[in-house]
C-alpha cells in the first residue's frame, strides 16, 4: 500500500514538470518569434490541461504578435474564467482591446490588473496608452510616471511621458525625458526626431536643426524627418535649405498633400508664386476637401493678379468651412481689387460677424454707405 500511496503523489509532481517544462519551451519559442511553434506546443498543453491559466495567458500573447486580437481576447477570456484576479491576463486582454479600439474597455482591465497587482509596470504604460488615446493626458502622464518609478528603468518609459509632456505644452520639461531616452537608446533616429520637434517649439531652431541632422543620418529614409528640418530652416531664414528639403521629402514620398502646401507657402514666401501655385495644385488633387489648400493658392494667385482665380478658391473655401472670417476678409480684399466693392462689403461684413477685427476696420474704410 505505501508503494501504491507514493506513485499517486509522484504522478501529478512528474505531470506538473512537464508542464511547467512545455510553458517555459513555448516561451522560448515566442520570444525567439516563432509563433506558429509556440502556438502549436501551448494548444497541446491546453489539450492535455484546459485547466491551465498560464498556457492561456502565453497563447493570448502569441495571437497578439500574429495580430489576432479577437482570437488573443478569447484566450485570455479562458485564462480569466479560470483565475479572475490573473493580472498578467488582464493586462493583455487589456492591451489587445487598445489595439482594437476599445479604450473605454482596456481601461478596465487594466485597472483591475493594477488592482490585483499594484507593481505591475506594464499594466500601468498600457493604461497610460488608453488614456493617452482618450485624451485624458493628466491621466495619461500620471502613468508613465508611475511605470519610471516602478522601473526598471528604458528609453520608451521616457519617451512615452516625454510625448505627453509635449502634448500638455510643456516642452522644456518633454526634453529633458527624451534626452534621457536617447542616454538609454542613442541609435533611435525616432527620439531625435521628437527632441528636435520639442526644441523647434521652445524657438531654439539651431538645437532642433542639429536633432533633426542626427535624426536623419540615422533614417535617411523617412520624408517627415525632412519636413520637420525644413520647417526649422524656414523659421532661420535658410529658405534655400528649406527647399532642398521639401524637395528631398518629396522625393521619398509624393504623396502627402501637407509637404506640398508646405513647400507652396516656402515659394511664395521666396515670390515663385508660379511655383507656390503649381504646390498648392498638387496638394489639392491629393486632397480636396482642405480648405487651407485653397486659401493659400488664392493668396498666390491674387500676387499674380488673377482675381477671378483666388475669388474662385476662396469661394470653395468657404463652401467647405463657411465659419472662418479670415476667408471672407481675403474675398473682400481680392472683391474690391476688382472694383466689386457692393460683393466684397458684404464679404467684409460677413467676416465682422464672424469676429474680424480687421473686417470692422475695413468696412469704415471701404464701405461708406453701410454705416
Amino acid at each position: 500500500m505505501k508503494n501504491l500511496i507514493l506513485l499517486f503523489f509522484i504522478i501529478p509532481v512528474l505531470a506538473l514538470a512537464q508542464t511547467d517544462a512545455g510553458l517555459e519551451a513555448a516561451r522560448k519559442k515566442l520570444d525567439a518569434r516563432n509563433f506558429a511553434g509556440a502556438k502549436t506546443d501551448l494548444s497541446k498543453i491546453i489539450e492535455s490541461n484546459p485547466r491551465n491559466k498560464n498556457a492561456f495567458s502565453l497563447r493570448g500573447q502569441v495571437r497578439m504578435e500574429l495580430r489576432d486580437f479577437y482570437g488573443a481576447i478569447g484566450d485570455f477570456n479562458f485564462a480569466l474564467e479560470i483565475d479572475s484576479t490573473f493580472a498578467e491576463a488582464l493586462n493583455f486582454r487589456g492591451e489587445s482591446k487598445i489595439n482594437l479600439g476599445d479604450d473605454e474597455g482596456a481601461l478596465l482591465d487594466l485597472d483591475k490588473a493594477i488592482k490585483f497587482n499594484p507593481r505591475y509596470t506594464d499594466a500601468y504604460t498600457n493604461r497610460g496608452f488608453a488614456k493617452y488615446n482618450m485624451e485624458d493626458l493628466q491621466g495619461s502622464y500620471f502613468d508613465f510616471s508611475k511605470a519610471l518609478e516602478l522601473g526598471p528603468p528604458d528609453a520608451d518609459k521616457y519617451f512615452n511621458r516625454g510625448l505627453v509632456k509635449a502634448e500638455l505644452g510643456e516642452f522644456v520639461s518633454s526634453i529633458d525625458d527624451y534626452t534621457k531616452a536617447i542616454e538609454l537608446d542613442k541609435n533611435d533616429a525616432n527620439l531625435y526626431n521628437y527632441r528636435g520637434v520639442a526644441f523647434y517649439n521652445t524657438s531654439n531652431f539651431d538645437r532642433a536643426i542639429a536633432d533633426y541632422n542626427e535624426s536623419i543620418k540615422l533614417d535617411p529614409k523617412d520624408p517627415f524627418k525632412f519636413e520637420n528640418r525644413a520647417l526649422a530652416k524656414t523659421a532661420k531664414e535658410d529658405l534655400k535649405g528649406a527647399l532642398d528639403d521639401y524637395n528631398k521629402s518629396i522625393e521619398l514620398d509624393d504623396q502627402d498633400p501637407e509637404t506640398y502646401n508646405l513647400r507652396g507657402v516656402l515659394k511664395h514666401t521666396m515670390e515663385d508664386y508660379d511655383g507656390a501655385i503649381a504646390d498648392y495644385t498638387k496638394a489639392l488633387e491629393l486632397d480636396e476637401t482642405n480648405p487651407t489648400y485653397y486659401d493659400n493658392r488664392a493668396l498666390s494667385k491674387a500676387e499674380k493678379e488673377n482675381y477671378a482665380g483666388a475669388v474662385e478658391d476662396y469661394t470653395v473655401s468657404i463652401e467647405l468651412y463657411p465659419s472662418d472670417p479670415e476667408t471672407y476678409y481675403q474675398r473682400a480684399l481680392v472683391k474690391l481689387l476688382m472694383n466689386n466693392n457692393y460683393d466684397g462689403c458684404l464679404d467684409l461684413k460677413r467676416a465682422e460677424e464672424l469676429g474680424s477685427v480687421e473686417a470692422k476696420a475695413a468696412i469704415k474704410k471701404n464701405c461708406k454707405a453701410g454705416k
